[in-house]
């Protein structure tokens, strides 16, 4: 009896799932038998109705049931076996496929092609694989009702290797023969398509097979992978981040996927570099003289990505070749790391129990100053609670501390792209890659690193020919860089473009009315006009920017991190972005002060210096109200007292004290009573009700049980 099309269709996609599988059979290993042995069995389950397959299936099956039922991994003989079904399983349906349409045109059916006993070698398996037809674009369907917790294993799984991916891939774009990189990425695209096969994710795990088809083909020295081939294997992998995204959502929101995610004209590109053709659709570049980017692996974590005047058409060759250290390529062999996945809420959750445990210990000390003076048991006992606390806090701040590798890693996926796109060759180096921070932190630094490198490569690198003019090399130099200071993370972006020039961004500002007529910024205020709502230099519209709204959101990003960002610029030689962040979001070192009987929380971060003025200091000026003369700046003067309607504080500023305040690039001067002292205090949100102060970014809990609030001195002194 002939076989329905439907079943044809399904033997396809799990025929092409048992010759990706076929590749790791080997003698004495386990790897792959229990997936053959099921797909076997289920294709065996939808070819029922044709004998003339089922025969030689049915025969190997049996073998892999025997080996299962002992505890053995795979022979050579069964090995050999799976190989020659493998190979002979293609021309059979293609048998079985003549037999239905003249079945259909009611002739005689033919009979199928003989299975041939003879020894095929693995490399085969993947050309029959990629001999079948994909299927129409689909849904992705979860099966969440019986997936559920599998989804969520794999679901991690896959970030993971998603990162991994494209490491590998941006390293084989500058040197494809890195063999490391190659296995690497070969063993996540393979996790991933036999976990997505098992789940029944037939969409990735139908391009995963191809993907994985093709990087075999790069691992036995048939390929050679080209910038053009990676860059199709990048849109691959970004497909598959898609497809993880829609897992995302599902599983926090409990809901299916509603959108599909194309992959069938990636499948086709694959297999038609597999068969050594060109793309079927390469990705657009600036121009048609403008050849894909060239990713030159360096040591020390550098890549060039370039571009030159050659036949775009034409894969480019990398321009040099160069290995990584070794200190980069992960820990040494023999040395064991074990860990464990944690939910990101219980790490949450205990942070925040250490937080309570920090306030009732500063508590338990201020009880005791109450009752006990002098070395104590009590007083000894608190010591020692104290130091045990800290070390625990330490601890548990340091679980929530995450390299912010996977980030640079995509700064310079963006780089690779958009310096292709817009025709300009840039050298990109990465350094502090392994440094640490807050997850939430660096969860929120993406956005604006991102603006950033765009802003870099589109408005401060010069055009090829303006930089050979000006007697720099065609090839800009951008360096990301991140490191500790103090306890404070610093990150720069660094560029050798035009720098800023100063006077074109005031005559801009003047005349979008944000700068009065007689008024003359400092160079520094200058620069910081770029951050304002809507202000650009930009003479056109791009794809790219001249919106104005790109530093814009970075600016609002990092002041909620409750960082700074400051800006170093010479014309001509270029500019250098300095971002300064608090290692962590829950915990804090400020400045505890003084007004009246309230006490606030200045973040130390923010704070320059803190004096007692004289008279000849203060002043008022028309316009501007009060201000203060600090070493000849005229800095506005902010009563915290007026502020937040605090009676019983001092009047006089020259019975208080000033504190000098820098946000935004702009100094400001606070008046408080008196400095109480300097300490670490665990954030507490002040709840939907109290939610956007202006000028609040928080409470806290001191020792004596009270609550001080935290200042945000950029909303606190905008206003």
């Amino acid at each position: 009896m002939p076989l329905q099309a439907t079943s044809f269709t399904l033997i396809d996609d799990l025929f092409s799932r048992l010759a990706g599988e076929s590749i790791f059979a080997q003698p004495g290993s386990d790897e792959g038998l229990v997936p053959a042995y099921s797909l076997l069995g289920d294709i065996i389950g939808h070819a029922v109705d044709a004998p003339e397959l089922t025969g030689p299936m049915q025969e190997l099956h049996q073998r892999l049931d025997a080996l299962l039922s002992d505890a053995k991994p795979f022979d050579a003989a069964a090995v050999e076996h799976l190989r020659k079904v493998v190979a002979w399983l293609p021309a059979a349906l293609a048998g079985a496929r003549r037999e239905q349409r003249i079945a259909d045109e009611s002739a005689a059916l033919p009979s199928p092609a003989p299975f041939v006993p003879s020894v095929v070698a693995a490399s085969s398996d993947a050309s029959s694989a990629a001999a079948w037809t994909s299927s129409a674009e689909e849904l992705l369907d979860l099966h969440m009702d019986e997936n559920r917790e599998l989804l969520g294993e794999f679901h991690a799984e896959a970030l993971d290797h998603l990162q991994q991916i494209e490491a590998a891939l941006l390293m084989l774009d500058g040197n494809p023969t890195d063999r490391d990189a190659l296995n690497g990425l070969f063993r996540s695209f393979h996790t991933i398509k036999g976990v997505s096969g098992f789940l029944h994710l037939g969409p990735m795990h139908r391009l995963t097979h191809e993907v994985e088809s093709l990087l075999d083909l790069a691992r036995t020295d048939r390929l050679r992978l080209t910038p053009l081939i990676v860059t199709e294997i990048l849109r691959s992998r970004d497909a598959i981040q898609e497809m993880v995204r829609q897992i995302t959502v599902a599983l926090e929101q409990g809901t299916s996927p509603d959108r599909i995610v194309p992959v069938n004209d990636l499948i086709a590109t694959v297999r038609a570099m597999a068969q050594g053709g060109a793309a079927a659709s390469p990705p657009p570049v600036a121009d048609a003289s403008v050849e894909p980017v060239k990713a030159v692996a360096k040591p020390a974590h550098t890549a060039v990505y370039a571009v030159d005047g050659n036949d775009a058409t034409t894969a480019a060759e990398p321009v040099a070749v160069a290995s990584t250290p070794a200190a980069d390529q992960g820990p040494a062999r023999g040395v064991a790391i074990s860990s464990v996945r944690v939910n990101t809420e219980k790490l949450d959750s205990l942070v925040d129990v250490v937080g309570e445990l920090v306030i009732v210990q500063s508590q338990l000390q201020e009880s005791a100053r109450a009752y006990e003076t002098g070395a104590s048991p009590l007083t000894r006992n608190l010591a020692q609670l104290g130091r045990i606390t800290k070390e625990l806090q330490l601890t548990a701040m340091s679980l929530r501390m995450v390299p912010i590798k996977p980030t640079f890693q995509r700064m310079e996926r963006l780089v690779r792209d958009l310096s292709r796109d817009i025709g300009k060759p840039v050298y990109f180096e990465t350094r502090g890659e392994e440094t640490e921070m807050d997850r939430t932190v660096v969860e929120e630094i993406v956005d604006p690193l991102v603006h950033m490198v765009r802003n870099s490569l589109d408005h401060g690198f010069e055009s090829v020919e303006r930089r050979r003019a000006a007697g720099k090399p065609e090839q800009g130099r951008l360096r990301l860089a991140a490191y500790h200071e103090g306890s404070n993370l610093v990150i720069e972006l660094a560029d050798d473009g035009q720098g800023i020039d100063a006077a074109r961004v005031l005559a801009k500002a003047r005349a979008q009315g944000l700068v009065p007529a007689g008024a003359n910024p400092s160079p520094d205020e200058i620069v910081h006009f770029i951050f304002l709502p809507g202000f650009s230099t930009a003479e056109k519209v791009t794809a790219v920017s001249g919106r104005g709204v790109g530093m814009d959101v970075v600016k609002r990003n990092i002041e909620r991190l409750r960082g700074q960002i400051q800006i170093d610029t010479q014309t001509g030689r270029g500019t250098t972005f300095r971002i300064r962040l608090p290692l962590t979001t829950a915990i804090i070192d400020g400045l505890l002060v003084r007004v009246g009987p309230d006490r606030f929380i200045l973040p130390t971060i923010t704070v320059q210096m803190a004096l007692r003025p004289v008279a000849s200091m203060l002043a008022r000026v028309q316009g501007r109200g009060e201000v203060i003369d600090h070493r000849g700046r005229i800095l506005p003067l902010h009563r915290l007292h007026e502020r937040f309607g605090i009676e019983g504080a001092v009047r006089e500023a020259v019975d208080g004290i000033v504190v000098i305040v820098e946000t935004g690039g702009k100094s400001y001067a606070l008046l408080v009573d008196e400095l109480l002292n300097k300490q670490e205090v665990v954030i507490k949100n002040l709840g939907g009700f109290l939610q956007n102060l202006p000028g609040v970014a928080g409470g806290a809990i001191l020792g004596d049980g009270s609550i001080a609030l935290i200042l945000d001195p950029a909303s606190l002194c905008s206003r």
